[in-house]
């Protein structure tokens, strides 16, 4: 089965959170899961990861944190994600060496052909839906996308208030991952192993 997802942490991590996460990776659509954990101690950032990364090697997901390209080293994560204010990618990747490089490029094309220049691993590009995660992101139009997919050679991230009604246009259009949150975490109808299996 191909993995098409791109799972984002909720924005509090409880104490049943880690047997949801065993239950939505065995669904195997899941490529990247990236810990989003905004204004939290390092401490304990560090702590939370290192139970993640037992879940997500065991079901060989990529452990992607967010912002926070110091702790990759030391929590052995698979790489970070970097938003434009972020720093340095060439300094960034010198640091981490071989390890994935994600970069927010909003709806710009500029922004994607320099992540791309500098080394990205892969390149997101949004909000396309309205988000509960970002609500005040700047929009994007899906035709970035489908010049994404013949100009860059790199892996395509959609993101932004994705679901099981709009999830599918993204994909044709040439985004290679869709990126989840709030539907999965914050549903109000299904629990997180269902959410996952409206994914097709």
């Amino acid at each position: 089965m191909k993995k098409f997802i791109y799972l984002i942490s909720p924005y509090k991590i409880n104490k049943n959170f880690y047997n949801s996460l065993k239950k939505v990776l065995s669904s195997k659509k899941v490529q990247y899961f990236q810990l989003r954990l905004k204004n939290q101690k390092k401490k304990k950032i560090i702590q939370i990861s290192k139970k993640i990364i037992k879940i997500t090697k065991f079901y060989n997901v990529k452990f992607i944190i967010n912002d926070n390209h110091n702790l990759v080293k030391e929590i052995d994560a698979d790489g970070c994600h970097l938003g434009q204010s972020d720093g340095n990618i060439l300094k960034i990747r010198k640091r981490i060496k071989n390890k994935v490089i994600g970069v927010t490029c909003h709806n710009s094309k500029r922004l994607a052909k320099k992540a791309k220049a500098i080394g990205a691993s892969y390149v997101a590009f949004g909000s396309f839906y309205k988000s509960k995660l970002k609500p005040n992101a700047k929009k994007a139009n899906t035709k970035i996308l489908s010049w994404a997919k013949k100009k860059l050679n790199l892996p395509i991230v959609a993101i932004g208030g994705i679901n099981n009604k709009n999830y599918k246009n993204l994909i044709k259009q040439g985004a290679n991952y869709i990126a989840l949150s709030s539907f999965i975490w914050d549903n109000p109808k299904l629990k997180p192993d269902k959410a996952i299996k409206v994914f097709i």
